[in-house]
């Protein structure tokens, strides 16, 4: 049973940067794609980023595009978010996600999104005015 632990969330001014990451226990994560989400209070969990297996492809949702990067260190079986150029308007819970099957895709769509099942607890970004 694989286990997502995200780390490095906390609260920054508008305009800085922040690095998520994501850290996978119990299995190997180099043949999954991965995908970060987020939830704001009294909005539903949206998928920000994600990226295959092999790391060869990525899709961002529109509003991170140019400011978000994600990126996959598969010795080290972690998932990566470097956010900058934040905004007010990205303060939420971000959370890691796995694709449950290895291999499913090369080439990631807008709609990957829902093979990605496995979530981790989350952490909290929280961006100041």
């Amino acid at each position: 049973q694989v286990q997502l632990v995200e780390s490095g969330g906390g609260l920054v001014q508008a305009g800085g940067s922040l690095r998520l990451s994501c850290a996978a226990s119990g299995r190997t994560v180099s043949r999954y794609g991965m995908g970060w989400f987020r939830q704001a209070p009294g909005k539903e969990r949206e998928c920000v980023a994600a990226i295959s297996w092999s790391g060869g492809s990525t899709y961002y949702q529109d509003s991170v595009k140019g400011r978000f990067t994600i990126s996959r260190d598969n010795a080290k079986n972690t998932v990566y978010l470097q956010m900058n150029s934040l905004k007010p308007e990205d303060t939420a819970v971000y959370y890691c996600a796995a694709d449950s099957q290895p291999f499913r895709v090369t080439t990631i769509s807008r709609e990957y999104y829902r093979y990605l099942e496995v979530w981790g607890q989350g952490t909290l970004v929280t961006v100041s005015s």
